[in-house]
């Protein structure tokens, strides 16, 4: 198992300010809970690892991969695992799924969040009235 280190909080702002222009395409519709009404946060360290978006209501992790993921799969491979064994969903797109469909992008997120249990479910919804 895993054992997570302490945050690194300056390296992640460092990560948020150098963006790539797939990151701030996605952001422009995660921000300000957009997406379902859920909030994500920008390139958020989880353990040793730094999540593009994290959506921490949720437990969702959105990746965004580029040219440098093309040539390190297996480590990408071994990354998601131990973040999916920590509890998180992992969905990854390339930065060209972002580019070329931001919509369908969009709406593969929001298909996984609707799919998903809520995380405090209503007691008016759920019959316990």
């Amino acid at each position: 198992m895993v054992t997570f280190k302490q945050r690194d909080t300056n390296r992640a702002q460092s990560l948020r300010n150098e963006a790539t222009p797939a990151e701030r395409e996605l952001w422009k519709f995660l921000n300000k809970r957009q997406v379902s009404g859920y909030k994500f946060s920008r390139q958020m360290p989880v353990g040793p690892y730094f999540a593009d978006f994290l959506c921490r209501e949720l437990n969702v992790i959105v990746e965004i991969d580029g040219f440098s993921h093309d040539v390190q799969q297996s480590y990408d491979a071994r990354r998601t695992k131990a973040l999916e064994d920590h509890g998180y969903r992992v969905i990854r797109f390339t930065n060209r799924d972002v580019m070329e469909n931001i919509e369908g992008v969009v709406q593969q997120i929001e298909t996984l969040i609707s799919d998903m249990p809520t995380p405090s479910p209503s007691r008016k919804r759920e019959g316990d009235c």
